[in-house]
């Protein structure tokens, strides 16, 4: 694919929202100057990008040519077979940047985010799952400098979770994590397990783009809201005030449940960002069927044969199903390493778009 033309592309583009921005009235219009501004600080790290591969495709030939004019067993020859070495793994991870920015971006990819995990088959063990799935994403969200904050969850009785709802909110926290949507199962000797043998469970991730007020209309008389005293582990009046705050959504019967906030006013607040999102999900997947069809294929029912990816505990290893990936590095991901499995979905996903456009 020659990317020569998309470059030129992203400079024009690049040159024309940098004047955009510069006319004031365009701040008069809150969405369109973010809209706007998001999609500069794209072009302008696209613009760069290109420079750079552009260059190294200079240092290549150059290099080449080099070859081709030194005996093989030169040193300048020995150092310019050194040089591409390098100087080729740069182009391909240039190549793969450049070609993420000819794909339309996903409207929702920079939104903040809305992550549940729920137990499936299992029982206790599922839970003690969900509980390493969410240190997880923790971790993970704590590498790259991503702001956690759970706003629900159900402890079980051996210390994991019935289910567990948190925001994550940072850069390009969707483009990433859209990906974990599914059911995730575990295959390990649980810790209730006294003849070593090796049991089967699973939990389902749900991923959602967190909903601006502009995104999904909720009239007030849409919605009923109760309130109740938090359950939890006590301290400083978390079980001795009505907190809690429950939602119903009577137009879809979607019902949602904030208790972690410190206040009712703040688990109003988070109740209904959760319901915006839930909405926004159904509003998407109404509009577009391939979406749909993808997310039911993903999230499934939790049962054991519904799977996006295994974690195999006795031989070390995690596989993820929708590409054939199988990589020996469990702990890790289990501490947060999850960029190694993200890194190749996202580039599955690239092909596939790339592929549905001719290019």
């Amino acid at each position: 694919m020659d990317l020569h033309p998309f470059i030129a592309r992203f400079q024009r583009r690049l040159a024309e929202v940098e004047s955009a921005l510069g006319d004031p009235s365009v701040f008069n219009n809150q969405k369109k100057s973010q809209e706007l501004s998001r999609e500069y600080n794209r072009l302008k790290s696209l613009v760069a990008q290109g420079e750079a591969f552009q260059r190294i495709e200079s240092e290549i030939r150059d290099n080449e040519e080099l070859l081709e004019s030194e005996p093989s067993d030169s040193e300048m020859a020995l150092m310019a077979k050194e040089d591409l070495v390098e100087l080729k793994e740069r182009y391909a991870e240039a190549t793969v940047a450049l070609q993420m920015g000819i794909v339309p971006p996903d409207p929702t990819d920079s939104r903040d985010t809305i992550v549940e995990i729920r137990a499936g088959a299992g029982g206790s063990e599922s839970a003690l799952f969900s509980a390493d799935l969410y240190r997880m994403f923790s971790r993970y969200s704590e590498d790259r400098g991503w702001k956690l904050e759970v706003m629900d969850s159900s402890p079980s009785d051996l210390g994991g979770f019935k289910e567990i709802i948190f925001s994550i909110r940072g850069e390009d926290v969707f483009k990433r994590l859209k990906y974990e949507s599914g059911v995730h199962r575990v295959q390990r000797v649980p810790v209730t397990e006294t003849q070593g043998r090796v049991h089967t469970s699973t939990c389902t991730v749900a991923v959602l783009p967190e909903a601006e007020e502009v995104d999904v209309e909720i009239k007030p008389d849409d919605i009923e809201v109760s309130v109740c005293r938090a359950s939890g582990p006590g301290g400083q009046g978390v079980n001795t005030t009505d907190s809690a705050v429950q939602i119903q959504h009577k137009p879809t019967g979607l019902i949602v449940r904030c208790a972690d906030g410190r206040s009712q006013h703040q688990n109003k607040f988070q109740a209904m960002t959760v319901l915006r999102s839930r909405l926004l999900e159904r509003k998407i997947a109404e509009e577009n069927a391939k979406y749909a069809a993808q997310r039911k294929a993903q999230v499934g029912t939790g049962e054991r044969n519904e799977r996006i990816r295994t974690y195999n505990f006795p031989q070390n290893r995690v596989t993820d199903h929708r590409i054939e990936l199988t990589l020996y590095n469990l702990p890790a991901l289990m501490d947060g390493d999850l960029d190694s499995v993200i890194e190749p979905l996202m580039q599955d996903d690239l092909q596939h778009k790339l592929e549905e456009m001719n290019l």
